[in-house]
């Protein structure tokens, strides 16, 4: 049974209670400076954090409520009614945690959040002096790490070859060319989440083929991080699901304990990696990692810093989408994670900080527009923001190849640990002077043409392929139509592709728009791509993370409940296209042209 405790997050006095008006009051703790918002009403009060569960953003009350129950997200305009802790914008989305309100006997109250003894407390160790070479930590690109904890070596979330997310990510950083030996000799390798800048296929398929049983660590989420690997060429056999908050012991020195995203927690996972009591913190791309409860004063924490992992808003285009609004949506958006970001490093004061896994480009020449458009934060930036606002902090700037002695850098030149000073040269070694730093070519061909294989499937010679898709994907009782066009790489409707509408109220597929009010989304995705991910049962990431889709809507809003399914929450198990094959009459061609119907042209479905 898992231990509570009580923390006390803000105390007001019964003059400040007193004071408190019906409907949103918002009160920050004069010590932290921490903020929370309080609802009061007949029913009593209603208090929570002043951070959205979405991505973290601070809320201010929302003008346009009239009922003064409802705060907005300043990050990305999400609606929290504060009375019921229920989002009402995106609908049918997260729930707000709830802080508890307690009486005290003056008059006044307490803000209560109850929350497990923070797991990594267990068994604690006294850290020992690590010796010069004990501890290395290697950058190879990405979110790769290689850690040499004295005779072991933990590799984390190798993508050291091949795109990501279809077509749409490839590395902007050269590997050192020996990554793959690296990988294949691991001791252990630890696999954050089923992305695939982390979950790479091609980097394990030569993993599966050198060593098929190299030892793999990922957490115990609901959505299986192998889950579409199983059915592919990838035949890895030692593949070990880890409980969460749990210390795993691999010698005497040497443990790790993943714990997972407080928002995604059916997906995202995070590390902590102790050697000789000294922990080193890998975040990865957790929104709000262990619920925000994390270890302080780590010796290192990483964790990602350049944003624009979205298709929003680079693939939006109509009304307000224009090239000027999104980029100064997205100039906004990068600050905003930036002093984020910041904030978070300051108020964990780990020893050393490492921002990475942002080491992405989108390299293609078809993807021209989205490189010139999704500017990110850089490294660099980061690391300097954090030099001013937390100069204790030591900060280090990774070059593929590039090493931390972690026993060199926890060192002053008295050999005593410390944390006030800059890292020493002796800790990092950096790349020779030659070595390549950023790639150049990325085989663009060769994995293109495995995605455009796709397109000639027997499946997509039957219009019933489209019914019998989004019969497996399961997602209805929802008043949303959205019209799917299939285009070519310049998003141009192909002639062989497919045009039609799917009513997820009764999962139909009209030739028109119905005629009741709903809400509709237009989406035009690359026909490789898309028909990949359905002939293998894939996740929408791969279109919409890796921006190989064009996205309208009307109105304006977001659908979390669609976006989530199609995102997340699509069945384990891919669909049976051979069952499919049976069941479907064989081709026969028309003996004279149709007539086609006035709004979808394409593989309608009557």
């Amino acid at each position: 049974m898992t231990s509570q405790i009580a923390k006390v997050l803000l105390s007001l006095d019964t003059e400040a209670v007193s004071s408190l008006k019906e409907g949103l009051n918002f009160k920050k703790n004069g010590e932290d400076g921490k903020c929370y918002i309080i609802y009061k009403s007949n029913d009593g009060l209603k208090a929570c954090k002043n951070q959205c569960r979405h991505q973290g953003g601070l809320f201010i009350k929302d003008i346009e409520d009239l009922n003064g129950s409802v705060v907005k997200c300043t990050k990305h305009n999400w609606k929290l009614n504060v009375s019921t802790m229920k989002y009402v914008n995106p609908p049918d989305s997260f729930l707000q945690d709830e802080l508890e309100v307690e009486m005290t006997n003056d008059g006044g109250i307490q803000l209560v959040e109850l929350s497990p003894i923070d797991p990594w407390l267990a068994d604690p160790r006294e850290p020992l002096e690590l010796q010069e070479g004990e501890v290395k930590v290697t950058y190879l690109t990405h979110a790769c790490m290689e850690l040499q904890l004295g005779q072991k070596r933990f590799m984390f979330d190798p993508w050291l070859k091949g795109p990501a997310f279809a077509r749409g990510w490839w590395l902007l950083h050269e590997p050192p060319a020996d990554s793959l030996d690296r990988l294949c000799a691991a001791d252990l390798i630890y696999i954050s989440h089923m992305h695939s800048d982390h979950l790479s296929f091609p980097t394990l398929k030569v993993l599966s083929e050198r060593r098929p049983d190299a030892p793999i660590y990922v957490g115990d989420t609901s959505r299986p991080v192998f889950w579409y690997l199983e059915q592919s060429q990838v035949k890895l056999t030692n593949i070990n699901i880890v409980p969460f908050g749990v210390w795993q012991n691999i010698d005497q020195h040497l443990r790790f304990m993943i714990l997972m995203d407080g928002v995604h927690p059916e997906m995202d996972t995070c590390i902590i990696v102790e050697y000789k009591g000294h922990m080193i913190l890998n975040t990865v791309d957790c929104t709000r990692p262990n619920g925000g409860r994390l270890p302080q004063n780590v010796d290192l924490m990483m964790s990602d810093f350049a944003g624009g992992a979205s298709g929003f808003p680079m693939t939006f285009y109509g009304g307000k989408y224009s090239d000027s609004w999104k980029a100064e949506f997205i100039k906004n958006e990068r600050k905003k994670l930036l002093n984020y970001k910041a904030l978070l490093v300051k108020s964990l004061q780990p020893r050393i900080y490492c921002p990475f896994a942002g080491y992405f480009v989108e390299a293609h020449p078809s993807d021209r527009y989205i490189k010139d458009t999704n500017v990110k934060n850089s490294a660099e930036g980061l690391n300097a923001l954090i030099n001013k606002t937390a100069p204790d902090i030591k900060t280090w700037t990774p070059k593929p190849g590039a090493v931390l002695d972690l026993g060199l850098a926890l060192r002053d030149p008295a050999n005593r640990l410390t944390t006030h000073q800059a890292l020493s040269v002796e800790a990092i070694t950096n790349p020779p002077a030659h070595a390549k730093i950023y790639k150049d070519s990325w085989d663009f061909d060769l994995y293109v043409d495995e995605l455009n294989s796709a397109i000639n499937s027997e499946i997509f010679k039957h219009q019933s392929w489209i019914q019998f898709y989004y019969n497996w994907a399961g997602f209805q009782n929802y008043n949303l139509v959205v019209r799917v066009i299939e285009t070519d790489d310049n998003f141009e409707p192909r002639t062989d592709g497919c045009d039609y509408l799917v009513d997820f109220l009764d999962l139909s597929f009209p030739t028109k728009r119905p005629d009741r009010e709903h809400s509709y989304v237009e989406i035009k995705n690359r026909i490789g791509v898309m028909r990949y991910l359905v002939l293998h049962g894939r996740l929408w990431d791969d279109l919409y993370i890796g921006f190989q889709n064009r996205i309208s809507r009307d109105p304006d809003i977001y659908h979390h409940k669609f976006w989530n399914h199609f995102q997340i929450e699509l069945p384990v198990h891919k669909p049976d296209w051979d069952q499919f094959l049976q069941q479907v009459p064989p081709i026969q061609e028309p003996d004279t042209p149709q007539d086609e119907p006035e709004e979808v042209s394409r593989c309608t479905v009557a």
